[in-house]
């Protein structure tokens, strides 16, 4: 029976390079210049570092901008609060959302059964699982799913024939 996954995974290795050109893009700026600006990454934890509320706005900005170059969704940013950390220095923990909660996973489900389509879905762990007879029940659910889930960077793999 044909099935496909619904996932929300972020590509960490773009990440990481987004979060690299980011620290270097920092580095040469000038209004950059002589302060503590960066951003480190501890697996899914980004922690932006700058010396006053608007330059963390300013690195968090160019950290987006990399982001976006790199095709990785920006709604897998979860922005924490800002921190002091001393002085006037502050800190902000950037977290990388992974899977689909299980609230979104029920609306998903409940989206796809109230869509009156010929095929099921299933919460698996951190995805939904949909299956159908036929290949285009399954295209169709993809495009609603697409039209109608706006809040979740959603993906569709592991599509089985």
């Amino acid at each position: 029976m044909p099935s496909f996954d619904v996932v929300s995974e972020a590509n960490l290795v773009e990440v990481k390079n987004a979060v690299d050109q980011a620290n270097k893009e920092i580095a040469t700026r000038f209004d950059f210049k002589g302060s503590d600006a960066r951003i480190e990454q501890k697996e899914r934890d980004l922690t932006a570092y700058a010396d006053s509320e608007f330059q963390l706005n300013q690195v968090r900005d160019v950290l987006t901008a990399k982001l976006v170059k790199r095709n990785v969704d920006v709604r897998f940013m979860d922005n924490g609060k800002i921190e002091k950390i001393g002085g006037d220095k502050v800190k902000q923990v950037i977290k990388i959302k992974n899977g689909i909660e299980s609230d979104a996973a029920k609306k998903i489900v409940r989206l796809i059964k109230d869509s009156k389509m010929k095929v099921q879905a299933s919460i698996q762990g951190e995805a939904v699982r949909i299956t159908g007879a036929k290949r285009d029940d399954l295209q169709a659910a993809i495009a609603q799913l697409k039209k109608d889930v706006t809040d979740l960077p959603l993906e569709f793999n592991n599509f089985r024939d």
